[in-house]
């Protein structure tokens, strides 16, 4: 195979590549190798509304309040790492 640097230079060089084993990449298969990165950063946020919505109730003790907001704030905290470090990864 002529591949300069693992990059076919024409079509036929890339028929001749061997094809991805779906054993190592099952989406591979069907040619998908995406993520949801929005849909995500939604479900968090989603999440963070429900535990802190959770705290209104008819609690006795202050117990239930801390972890739910405790929890709130530690994916808060975890989407907004990824957004940055999202928006910074091209500069590094």
């Amino acid at each position: 195979m002529d591949l300069e640097d693992g990059v076919a230079r024409n079509s036929r060089e890339l028929a001749r590549r061997p094809a991805v084993d779906p054993q190592d990449e099952p989406s591979a298969e069907w040619g998908w190798h995406g993520g949801f990165p929005r849909g995500s950063v939604i479900a968090g946020w989603a999440s963070v509304v429900i535990l802190l919505l959770l705290t209104i109730g008819n609690h006795e003790g202050n117990t239930e309040d801390i972890w739910l907001v405790g929890f709130a704030v530690l994916i808060a905290f975890g989407i907004v790492m990824q957004t940055i470090r999202r928006r910074n990864a091209w500069r590094r």
